[in-house]
């Protein structure tokens, strides 16, 4: 478990990962409607990213890409 200095901190990493986990599911969603195949491997690793950044690159990549190597680079 995680030491925070405060509540403040605690509450702010809470809300990043809150932020970041409802990117995840979107991203996997965009790329299910547009009918690319996501590997396991790669599904997890979306399923686990924690930087709400990249997760909304990815997110945007998705509604243009043509295969999952579009939205992540070293996805196989």
């Amino acid at each position: 478990m995680a030491m925070y200095k405060s509540w403040e901190e605690w509450r702010i990493e809470g809300l990043a990962e809150g932020h970041a986990k409802g990117q995840r599911t979107p991203v996997l969603a965009v790329l299910g409607v547009r009918g690319i195949a996501v590997p396991d491997g790669v599904r997890e690793r979306i399923l686990v990213e924690k930087d709400p950044d990249r997760l909304q690159r990815w997110l945007e990549k998705a509604t243009a890409a043509t295969s999952i190597t579009e939205v992540i680079d070293d996805a196989i």
